[in-house]
């Protein structure tokens, strides 16, 4: 049965409704960069997603080739995460989203080296015939952060984060939304065969701690 990262590690990809603390271990991503409204039509954010799972799944079915990578296990190809800024707002504005700035991006596979990524951009260039130089291999360590579960839409998200910023005045810690820490959702919907109502993403914010705070 293929690795499926969202039931092996439901402390990351299924949270409750409620918020919860939880430290994020360093992870590999496939990861495009981009600025823009991500509901424009033929946008770069729509763009980016056709790229990133061009080579997540070059790199899922290298069994069915003469590639072998060292250490691979079938996996089910992990969800589409986002990281999203806005120059000079700290949090998110959702009335201005043509100024957003992001970072589109699937989870790797631990046995997925840079090496690897690299052949993997190499192979979809040359089987699918298309331009994948914008996509990049990305480190990323989170720490600590409060997530949540969102059920809904997207510009319902505010909401959510609100309660979350109670959540983590009571535990005795604050966003860190800055120097590199940004708001992050991971999508466990798919938009085209969802109702905006039953959409299921996960809302993550890094914080740091407040004297007094959580241990």
């Amino acid at each position: 049965m293929a690795f499926d990262y969202k039931k092996e590690y439901k402390e990351f990809y299924l949270p409750k409704r409620k918020p919860g603390l939880v430290t994020i271990p360093s992870m590999n991503f496939i990861a495009v960069r981009g600025k823009g409204d991500p509901n424009e039509e033929g946008g770069a954010y729509k763009q980016s997603i056709g790229l990133l799972y061009g080579i997540a799944f070059t790199i899922k079915m290298s069994k069915m080739g003469d590639h072998r990578i060292e250490g691979y296990f079938d996996f089910v190809v992990p969800p589409l995460e986002g990281l999203w800024w806005q120059e000079g707002v700290k949090g998110i504005d959702y009335s201005r989203k043509e100024d957003f700035e992001w970072i589109s991006m699937i989870r790797l596979p631990e046995f997925v080296t840079k090496e690897e990524f690299d052949w993997a951009i190499r192979e979809a260039e040359e089987k699918k015939k298309s331009d994948f130089s914008q996509v990049e291999f990305f480190t990323y360590e989170e720490g600590l952060c409060i997530q949540c579960m969102h059920i809904g839409s997207y510009d319902g998200e505010p909401a959510t984060i609100e309660i979350m910023d109670t959540f983590a005045r009571d535990q005795g810690v604050e966003p860190d939304l800055d120097g590199g820490r940004f708001h992050h959702e991971i999508y466990l919907s798919d938009v085209r065969r969802c109702k905006t109502e039953n959409l299921k993403t996960v809302i993550r914010h890094p914080v740091r701690k407040q004297n007094g705070g959580v241990e």
